[in-house]
C-alpha cells in the first residue's frame, strides 16, 4: 500500500464532509471561530488515525464523535483554554454563510442551554440523528439524551415569551 492512496481517500472524504463538520461545530460552539478551531483539530485526530479505520462507511460518525469529545473536553476544563472569545471583532461582523436572520434568532435562543444540552439538541434536531446514535456520540445512555432533550425542549418553551423575535415568528403562523 503506497503513502498516496489513503491522503487521497481522507482528502476526497474532506472535500465532501467539511462543511457538514463545520456546521456541527459552529452550532455547538456558537462562534464560528471556536467552530474552526474544533473542526482543525478533529480534522487533525482524523487523519492520523485514517490508515487504522477499518470501515470508511462510518467514518462520518467515528468523525462526529471525535468533533464532540473535542468540544465537551473544551467546556469541561475551561481553564486550561487561555484563548477568550469576545463579542466584538476589530474589523467586522460577517454572518455565517447560509443563515438568515430566522435561524439566527433561533440559534441565539438555543445558544442560551447548558452545553450538554445544547449538545443534545444539536445531534438530535439540527443533524437529525436518532436518539440511539446521539448518545453514541456522546457517549451517554438512550435515556439520557431523552431526559437532556426533554428538559432543554421545556427550558426553551418556558423561555419563549423572553425572545419576541421567535414568538412574534410563531403568531404570524
Amino acid at each position: 500500500m503506497t503513502r498516496e492512496r489513503p491522503t487521497t481517500d481522507f482528502e476526497s472524504w474532506l472535500s465532501a464532509r467539511e462543511p457538514a463538520l463545520q456546521r456541527t461545530a459552529l452550532l455547538l460552539t456558537g462562534d464560528p471561530h471556536s467552530a474552526q478551531d474544533l473542526v482543525q483539530t478533529t480534522l487533525a485526530k482524523l487523519y492520523l488515525a485514517w490508515d487504522r479505520i477499518d470501515d470508511h462507511e462510518h467514518v462520518d460518525a467515528y468523525a462526529r464523535r471525535v468533533l464532540v469529545n473535542e468540544h465537551r473536553s473544551a467546556w469541561r476544563r475551561p481553564w486550561r483554554r487561555r484563548e477568550v472569545v469576545t463579542d466584538a471583532v476589530p474589523d467586522r461582523d460577517l454572518p455565517a454563510p447560509g443563515y438568515d436572520d430566522a435561524h439566527d434568532a433561533v440559534w441565539a435562543f438555543v445558544a442560551t442551554l447548558p452545553p450538554r444540552q445544547r449538545a443534545v439538541i444539536v445531534l438530535r434536531y439540527y443533524e437529525d440523528l436518532t436518539e440511539a446514535e446521539t448518545a453514541d456520540v456522546l457517549g451517554i445512555a438512550v435515556g439520557t439524551v431523552k431526559s437532556q432533550a426533554s428538559r432543554a425542549i421545556a427550558s426553551l418553551r418556558s423561555h419563549v415569551d423572553q425572545h419576541p423575535e421567535i414568538s412574534d415568528r410563531k403568531e404570524e403562523r
